[in-house]
């Protein structure tokens, strides 16, 4: 039936998460609470101990039991030294991520938000994806989704936010918030997200400029959006299947069963990924995501995972398993960025041996995260403990994607996000991109082999080419995997 051959201890790893970021982390496989059998220590003491070093030490035992590089873990770190887990965590890691394997995918976060997000994709906020146009000084909001208040307050994709205040009385330009405070200040001006924190946003779009004032507030993320995230592009007599995926949350099941389920009745073969701004999520979704396009192909294997030597028996395969709604691609352009990570990319490398020459990465290259992370819980803390723990490589072995997967595909196409076009619109520049692709054109210019993985590492210095995500230094489960949420 081709189901996923993984011994009884990994399957127990309901949260195996593959993590990314498109400027800094995140990631997901599985959901729910989290088991590892056999139980590893340590385990949670029956009385709550939630203080300071307690919560440090539990981090720690998590790193030296299950961390994919375990040379590369600091010696002689005094916890005592830091006023924070995660602060911990980095001095423990930064071996690691001075070598480019870990690049702020351990960390502590929370259980119950985590959960919330991944179940349903609640949050808190503005609705809001947001880029920083460095340019013109401006905020530009890159996504809006249905039912947030940004959204119900007249903001969607390409609107551009030029000042920001607590109220009408104190906007200040986005400009001078830098000048002052770097571009963190945005984020710090923008607020918490939290239900009720209101700000006013000086905008400008198609209408003119304008305040308005946004409260944020809890809203369920819509993981394929009803106006744009599915549908059959007709064009030059000839009809392509165009699929926008947010984020891999479970709630994305049955929609991507719809969308292929619309395919196949409609003979589509030839179609366009849109992961853009996906930062990963759950493997789950992402296996089923191969399933879909693996009509055909059962039994054999999509993707495998790979532990540190002594954790060997966690190691594992998803083969495909094709379902009623599965189609047999002909063609495949992944539209991508420096955003699209984690279980994005795996799910791009996935089909790489299958497709070869007649699959294409289109707009920039992607992050660049090919290991992916385990959840562990100290649960009268609240502390769920992600930590890189396996490699993940296509059935063809290949995994050392760390500067993003543009050099690994034969056709690469450079193409702009055009944040002043539709999401969906075959006018924008990415999906034209991925048409003449599709069409059968030869791409006009190749992605820059590493470019997007190199800049969002920051190892270069050069004036951005497009607004970039606009990222917190400490993002929320949300935000590792939709880089610019807010």
């Amino acid at each position: 039936m081709g189901k996923s051959r993984r011994p009884v201890a990994a399957l127990t790893l309901a949260a195996l998460m593959l993590a990314s970021c498109g400027g800094g982390d995140g990631g997901t496989l599985g959901g729910g609470p989290v088991t590892v059998t056999p139980t590893p220590s340590p385990t949670p003491t029956p009385t709550p101990n939630c203080a300071l070093a307690s919560r440090q030490a539990f981090a720690k035992a998590v790193i030296d039991e299950w961390y994919l590089f375990p040379g590369n873990v600091a010696s002689g770190v005094n916890p005592g030294s830091y006023s924070d887990v995660q602060s911990y965590i980095d001095a423990l890691v930064a071996p690691a991520r001075a070598l480019n394997k870990d690049r702020f995918f351990t960390y502590i976060t929370s259980i119950a938000e985590e959960e919330a997000y991944y179940t349903s994709g609640s949050s808190a906020g503005f609705g809001v994806l947001m880029a920083y146009d460095e340019v013109n000084q401006r905020i530009v909001v890159a996504e809006a989704y249905e039912g947030a208040p940004a959204f119900a307050a007249g903001i969607d994709r390409g609107t551009a936010i030029v000042g920001i205040g607590t109220n009408s009385g104190n906007v200040r330009t986005v400009a001078n918030i830098v000048a002052a405070e770097g571009v963190q200040g945005l984020t710090g001006a923008l607020g918490p997200n939290d239900p009720g924190v209101s700000r006013v946003l000086r905008i400008t779009d198609a209408a003119g400029t304008r305040d308005v004032t946004v409260a944020k507030a809890d809203y369920a993320l819509d993981p394929v959006s009803d106006r744009y995230g599915a549908k059959i592009i007709t064009e030059g007599g000839r009809s392509y299947g165009y699929l926008n995926l947010r984020t891999f949350i479970s709630s994305a099941d049955d929609q991507l069963k719809t969308a292929f389920a619309d395919f196949r009745a409609q003979g589509v073969t030839d179609i366009i990924v849109d992961f853009r701004y996906n930062g990963g999520g759950l493997v789950s979704t992402a296996n089923l995501m191969g399933d879909l396009m693996g009509a055909g192909r059962a039994g054999q294997m999509f993707s495998q995972t790979s532990f540190r030597p002594e954790k060997f028996r966690e190691n594992g395969e998803h083969l495909f398993a094709p379902v009623a709604q599965s189609i047999a691609p002909t063609r495949i352009a992944f539209i991508g960025t420096g955003s699209t990570a984690s279980a994005s990319e795996l799910v791009i490398n996935s089909m790489l041996p299958y497709l070869g020459a007649n699959m294409a990465l289109v707009g920039s290259n992607t992050y660049g995260k090919p290991v992916g992370q385990i959840a562990l819980d100290k649960a009268e803390c609240d502390d769920r403990m992600r930590v890189v723990a396996f490699a993940t490589a296509n059935s063809a072995g290949q995994s050392d994607y760390y500067d993003g997967l543009a050099s690994k595909i034969p056709n690469s196409c450079a193409a702009n996000d055009d944040l002043g076009a539709p999401l969906g619109d075959p006018r924008e520049a990415s999906i034209r991109a991925a048409i003449d692709f599709l069409a059968g054109h030869v791409c006009m210019a190749r992605i820059a082999d590493a470019s997007a993985g190199a800049a969002a590492r920051g190892s270069r210095k050069a004036p951005p080419a497009a607004p970039a995500m606009l990222m917190p230094e400490r993002p929320s489960a949300a935000q590792r995997e939709l880089p610019g949420l807010f």
